[in-house]
């Protein structure tokens, strides 16, 4: 299989961290999600602790402009750049040199916008019933399906809101992606065989 890029983007309690890394295994590829976190703390004078509260969470700053353009400044040591703003371009260089290497799956951090460039990517929507994801969550983390609505609906806006902040786009907006997988309906295990089919396809 030749060079593929498959980027994740997932509602909370879908089961789209799952399915990518079940992916990866198919493929034999290296797996990028929460070990971003700790590179981009290495690639920078970032906390792990506080890189990871800031995850996926956009700063208040309009960088929008600047996030897919010159990095210069983020090296700069006179300039005081918000966290989330740091951490969102030292991931991005850090999914761009991952693309630069070889094939791989990445989950979240706007990957799809990141390297919305680079013809090898093809991204994929993870979504599920709401009732689906509440009951997943509830068992995951020990809740109650009431508090696991609270939990979801909370997920979901801050994804939103980080995504539609750094991309200009819309979360989860079908246009958006090449593949949206309905997981409850699918489950994880045929969701990840059809996403690696998918890429074999493209890497022929």
């Amino acid at each position: 299989m030749e060079k593929v890029m498959i980027t994740i983007a997932r509602q909370y309690g879908s089961g789209g961290r799952y399915i990518g890394d079940l992916v990866a295994k198919e493929l034999g590829i290296p797996f990028y999600d929460q070990n971003l976190i700790t590179l981009a703390a290495e690639k920078s004078d970032l906390c792990h602790e506080a890189a990871a509260e800031a995850d996926e969470r956009n700063a208040s700053s309009l960088l929008y402009t600047l996030a897919m353009g010159s990095t210069a400044m983020l090296h700069s040591p006179h300039y005081n750049m918000p966290l989330n703003d740091k951490l969102f371009l030292v991931q991005s260089e850090i999914i761009k040199e991952a693309a630069a290497k070889g094939s791989a799956v990445i989950v979240g951090r706007c990957a799809d916008y990141v390297l919305r460039e680079d013809p090898n990517t093809f991204s994929v929507f993870i979504y599920a019933d709401p009732k689906v994801r509440a009951k997943h969550v509830a068992e995951r983390s020990g809740i109650t399906e009431s508090e696991a609505y609270t939990l979801i609906s909370k997920t979901d806006r801050r994804r939103a809101n980080y995504y539609n902040f750094y991309t200009g786009k819309r979360w989860g907006e079908m246009t958006n992606y090449d593949l949206c997988i309905d997981s409850g309906k699918l489950g994880a295990e045929n969701a990840a065989k059809l996403i690696a089919n998918y890429a074999r396809i493209l890497g022929k």
